[in-house]
């Protein structure tokens, strides 16, 4: 604006208004909210898997690539599979292990991920003792693009016949990589004991340079999750009270060291046996969304909460499910302060999985299904994980003669 002689104040043409606004835009980094009552549009993205029996899909991200590894079985053989996502389509599938005895659940699964100098990871599971069900969580690494891989080392140490699984990768930027697993060797064959969280650390050339605990008492076959925010990694799974209160609980790596289990909020279910139903975790800047599974009441619900603190505190839940949940949820960003949630309704004779835009508002977008899940689909756990301006989802598809992963994408972009 501009004064005349007599110190009237002209206005810019209108021209010249907008140019000044998206200026002002464009400085301060700002962008306009998300719509989150549009649905998203998904489109199938199939991946050639080629066994008959295919199954525990997930999906893993790391520095701009996305990974979908999965497993196929022959008589009892198991394959660990995977393939990229690249240009809107999956790469061909490559082999990361194989062998015989493995441990195999719908809910600790194996997984694939792709570091930051284009090595490559893969973690699964081998029995060690069936009648115990005990079993060791296992790494193997490849440098040339998946074509050989390391002999499979294992990150604990302890030489307990117990449960090592469960297990979330990361990777810090440009350093090392990281994961946490539900570790099994203070537990004991009558069901005492404790199981705990661990994590350990592995430099470039696969060689583990820590071992730490986390949390020292948590439910014993709930998955975890992590994610990388701003001040590091946030690890989250479902925290076990002495009087067998299960709430989800956060721990934060912070100067080397993770900090004491903080819960996202009291759900004040009391469960005396673990309901195998951990949270997901999603985070981008210091905005990190939390979603989750609780069954006070004989209630099925499904919940997300936000942090805008890197997860130091959280607001007040959000429901996610309509009607009721059978929990399975999962949560990706698509953008710094927008997330996608989902996790298998159940209600009035019907199962399906479903999707729910949010955002740190509070702000909720309606659910859509993406898929009917019958008694087959729900022992399965679907995955969410959004890259640049695309999101992905997978899990099993159950018919008569076979069982096989479905896939599907959906551009995010405003």
């Amino acid at each position: 604006m501009k004064a005349d002689q007599q110190g009237n104040i002209s206005t810019p043409p209108i021209q010249m208004r907008v140019a000044i606004v998206l200026a002002l835009i464009a400085l301060c980094g700002c962008s306009a909210r998300r719509d989150i009552q549009q649905p998203l549009t998904l489109r199938p993205a199939p991946v050639g898997a080629a066994a008959d029996f295919v199954s525990v899909p997930q999906l893993s991200v790391n520095g701009g690539h996305v990974v979908l590894s999965w497993v196929e079985n022959n008589d009892e053989t198991s394959t660990l599979r995977f393939a990229d996502y690249r240009g809107g389509a999956w790469t061909a599938p490559r082999t990361a292990a194989t062998g015989n005895n493995w441990y195999l659940t719908p809910a600790d699964v194996p997984s694939v991920m792709r570091l930051d100098d284009s090595g490559i990871v893969a973690e699964y599971l081998q029995t060690t003792d069936e009648a115990a069900e005990a079993y060791d969580l296992l790494l193997t690494f490849s440098n040339d693009d998946g074509r050989t891989w390391s002999a499979p080392v294992s990150p604990h140490h302890d030489g307990t016949k117990t449960q090592h699984g469960f297990a979330s990768l990361y990777q810090l930027v440009n350093g090392p990589l990281g994961l946490i697993w539900l570790d099994g060797r203070a537990t004991r064959p009558d069901g005492g004991g404790n199981m705990h969280v661990r994590a350990a650390l592995f430099d470039r050339h696969g060689t583990q340079t820590s071992e730490s605990l986390v949390d020292d008492r948590v439910c014993e076959c709930c998955p975890t999750s992590i994610a990388i925010g701003t001040d590091g990694p946030i690890a989250a799974f479902r925290d076990r009270s002495a009087t067998e209160v299960r709430n989800i609980a956060v721990s934060r790596l912070v100067h080397d060291a993770w900090t004491p289990s903080a819960i996202v909020h009291d759900d004040d279910w009391k469960i005396e046996g673990c309901p195998v139903n951990g949270p997901a975790i999603a985070a981008r800047g210091r905005n990190v969304a939390v979603a989750w599974f609780t069954g006070k009441d004989d209630q099925g619900r499904a919940w997300a909460a936000w942090s805008a603190d890197g997860g130091v505190t959280f607001a007040p839940p959000i429901r996610l499910d309509d009607e009721g949940s059978l929990g399975r949820v999962g949560v990706a960003m698509l953008d710094d302060r927008t997330a996608a949630a989902i996790w298998v309704e159940s209600a009035n004779g019907k199962t399906e999985l479903r999707l729910r835009q949010l955002d740190a508002s509070g702000r909720r977008g309606p659910s859509q299904v993406v898929a009917p899940f019958n008694g087959d689909h729900a022992r399965g756990y679907p995955r969410i994980a959004s890259v640049g301006d695309e999101l992905l989802l997978a899990w099993n598809e159950v018919d008569k003669t076979k069982t096989t992963v479905r896939t599907v994408a959906s551009a995010v972009s405003r």
